[in-house]
């Protein structure tokens, strides 16, 4: 009794494991955006799939790599950075520009979500593509500024998802990417999102234009009352004389 007791104790926290499945949601990933749970209908997502080995869409929140330690530059090749070198979700590094984006207004704050299946510990390290950053090439490390512009570990899961409230990066314009890595430090895992953002800065309110073009102070009469200050001071200095 013991032993199947023990068995089936094993055969939970296995699953509990195997559950640590996710993919970033804000701003929405690409696995996220063309797997089953994702509302895109995107030409991009359905060349994706059919360019996937079969796992996609329906395994979009599976795309892990065991054992890499850390070492990502190193197990996960120049342009399969979003499929993590892996057939089944090939697809996902396709170079193009239509993938669908999220608008995003730099340097603001923002709330990251990552999508999870069940709580797990882990550190969450964000990079963001360099300037000049051309999507219909293939992605590699060296379009990826060295640094990430966001970390975070351990954060909490609000309704099946984890959040992280952080800042964008600054300085940055038109289309471009976020790579996020998440490490698990409970299981041998890493997972690797793709996203896809536009950078905009907000257009400013211009201010109203005077009344003909005018300076508002001549504008309404003003010009008027101008000439008739002008008059008053010119009799004043006449009577001085």
């Amino acid at each position: 009794m013991r032993q199947r007791i023990a068995g089936v104790a094993v055969a939970v926290l296995g699953l509990w494991a195997a559950g640590s499945h996710g993919a970033l949601e804000a701003p929405v990933s690409r696995a996220a955006a063309c797997g089953e749970e994702g509302a895109a209908k995107a030409p991009a997502c359905a060349a994706a799939v059919a360019a996937s080995d079969g796992e996609l869409p329906e395994a979009w929140d599976n795309l892990r790599v065991p054992d890499v330690g850390g070492r990502d530059r190193e197990v996960i090749p120049d342009g399969e950075l979003c499929s993590a070198g892996l057939d089944a979700y090939r697809g996902l590094d396709l170079p193009r520009a239509d993938w669908p984006a999220t608008t995003l207004t730099p340097g603001d704050g923002f709330t990251f979500r990552y999508r999870g299946t069940i709580p797990h510990q882990g550190s969450f390290h964000l990079y963001v593509t360099a300037d000049g950053y051309d999507p219909a090439r293939p992605l590699g490390w060296d379009d990826l500024e060295p640094r990430p512009f966001m970390e975070a570990t351990d954060p909490p899961m609000k309704d099946g998802s984890y959040v992280m409230d952080g800042s964008l990066p600054e300085a940055k314009s038109g289309r471009h990417l976020i790579y996020t890595i998440w490490r698990n430090s409970d299981t041998p895992d890493t997972y690797y999102s793709c996203s896809d953002v536009v950078f905009t800065v907000a257009a400013r309110p211009r201010a109203a234009e005077p009344e003909g073009g005018r300076l508002p102070w001549l504008a309404g009469g003003g010009l008027l009352a101008l000439a008739a200050g002008l008059a008053v001071m010119a009799r004043r200095h006449d009577r001085r004389r």
